[in-house]
């Protein structure tokens, strides 16, 4: 006995020491049990009936896919749902409880960063046991991190209003927040996208941390939001040279895609017409010249 109890207590201790470092996935069996004011289990709780009537003005299945948005300078999370159109439409912006660190991604375990990138949540990811009420593990380190050595795990967007690298939220906006993914779900999502962003991907915003170290990655992200922004489909996202790739994708068929305009033969010159000379291509300047990466 002694020695089984000898072998069993390194794994224990292992598992004991992974939850106190990432306490934001702690679960408690007990709440798995626990009752919302309705008194059905906090994670089987219904979608509150105002978002239910917004999503039919919107024209948003109950059950439609979503996909989450989260600014950290504006402390927001938004909620985007497809319509049945076929595009993401802005369903609901949350105020964030609490994050901690600055802007910047995580890069490493224990430095209380919150990530930034794009992260995928799937069905397994979702916590109803959380001990921060609800949570769902946005899925750091993905791809890109894994390429850049970034390490820790366990990050969470969970209620309970208190932050050790998580994004937090009150209990009330993740019982609504965790009810809109589990109806996704249901209805045949595999997983959701998370944009977990420094800030609002606008020229201006750019331009004021233009000075920030993390601007070369920042550019990087905005390349797939400004493509989401554009067309309301969530962006494929792939890894590809430790760099993030964006695209392509499938549009609805009321997206309008430029196509290749058909050839056409310039009219032949005469003997006495002189080629006029080439003039080099202009370049950008000014706010289009910092987007794109130059000086």
């Amino acid at each position: 006995m002694n020695s089984i109890l000898r072998r069993s207590f390194p794994l224990a201790a292992a598992v004991a020491v992974a939850l106190a470092v990432s306490a934001c996935g702690n679960v408690n069996p007990s709440n798995l049990s626990a009752t919302g004011s309705a008194g059905v289990p906090k994670h089987a709780a219904p979608v509150p009936d105002d978002l239910k009537r917004a999503m039919a003005r919107k024209g948003m299945d109950p059950r439609a896919p979503i996909l989450v948005r989260i600014y950290k300078e504006q402390r927001q999370l938004e909620v985007w749902k497809k319509t049945r159109a076929g595009k993401y439409a802005l369903l609901k912006t949350y105020d964030i409880c609490a994050y901690s660190g600055e802007l910047g991604p995580k890069r490493r375990e224990g430095d209380r960063q919150a990530p930034e990138g794009f992260y995928s949540v799937g069905p397994a990811q979702m916590n109803p046991g959380s001990s921060y009420y609800l949570s769902f593990d946005i899925g750091y380190p993905n791809a890109y991190d894994r390429a850049h050595g970034r390490t820790g795990g366990w990050l969470m967007v969970h209620g309970g209003c208190s932050s050790r690298g998580c994004y937090a939220m009150t209990d009330e906006q993740i019982r609504e927040i965790y009810a809109l993914a589990r109806d996704a779900f249901s209805g045949g999502q595999k997983a959701f996208q998370v944009q977990a962003l420094p800030f609002r991907m606008t020229g201006l915003n750019m331009m004021r941390h233009a000075s920030n170290p993390n601007m070369p990655f920042w550019r990087m992200l905005k390349q797939g939001t400004d493509q989401f922004d554009a067309t309301g489909v969530e962006p494929k996202v792939s890894v590809a040279e430790k760099q993030y790739v964006f695209g392509p994708m499938e549009y609805p068929s009321d997206v309008m895609v430029a196509e290749k305009a058909p050839s056409r033969k310039a009219p032949a010159r005469t003997a006495t017409a002189k080629a006029a000379p080439a003039q080099p291509a202009p370049r950008p300047s000014g706010l289009l010249a910092f987007l794109q990466g130059g000086n």
